[in-house]
């Protein structure tokens, strides 16, 4: 019988080991954030009550496509987004900020609002979601707007906070190349030290 003799590979020094684990970390978290999902927090009132200042979310970079780093172009298109989703996207006047909003407008829809009141294609919508913090209080652009039609792959999109939210009413659609995320879920939320908000943590986005 053939004795066979195991060759030891060479023991690496321990911070190649750390090192090694740490790059491959890096690539997979870099992999996820551009691909996958990212985290962002709310700085503003304008989604309120849905998103409240102090939220922190994950948001599905993949929902609608797989675009090529740091371009507008797709690897993959995937689904559109249809009216209600919260979407992140890249601020029109500002691609550098990110805003986030819900798409009350598609494709060939006329958006129109009369005293507060959303119309799309001349009905009526029924928005369970909305927040007025002036409910009296009529002014024009924001509480009488449009009519509108939104251009082909162009979306009208509004913060929840109806009185409270630099939308496309103030400055136009959004282009579907800038829409970054799909907001999915909420992961943490505070308002600030001893004021930790348990029972929004885990909640889904609609």
């Amino acid at each position: 019988m053939t004795t066979l003799l195991q060759q030891q590979r060479p023991v690496k020094p321990l911070w190649r080991e750390y090192g090694e684990a740490l790059l491959v970390a890096l690539v997979l978290a870099l992999f996820i954030r551009t691909f996958v999902v990212q985290a962002f927090k709310i700085p503003s009132e304008s989604m309120v009550e849905t998103l409240l200042v102090g939220d922190h979310l994950l948001a599905s970079k993949f929902a609608y496509g797989i675009k090529v780093p740091f371009t507008h172009s797709y690897l993959y298109r995937g689904n559109d987004p249809v009216k209600g989703d919260v979407i992140i996207f890249e601020y029109p006047n500002d691609p550098s900020v990110d805003y986030i909003k819900r798409i009350v407008g598609t494709p060939g829809d006329t958006i129109e609002v009369r005293n507060k009141q959303l119309f799309r294609n001349g009905e009526p919508v029924k928005e369970s979601y909305i927040h007025f913090t002036e409910p009296d209080r009529i002014m024009p652009v924001r509480d009488n707007f449009g009519p509108v039609t939104v251009p082909p792959d162009k979306y009208f999109v509004m913060g929840d906070n109806r009185d409270n939210s630099m939308d496309s009413r103030f400055w136009g659609f959004v282009s579907r190349t800038a829409i970054r995320a799909k907001a999915w879920r909420i992961y943490w939320s505070w308002g600030g030290f001893g004021d930790i908000r348990w029972n929004r943590i885990g909640k889904a986005i609609h």
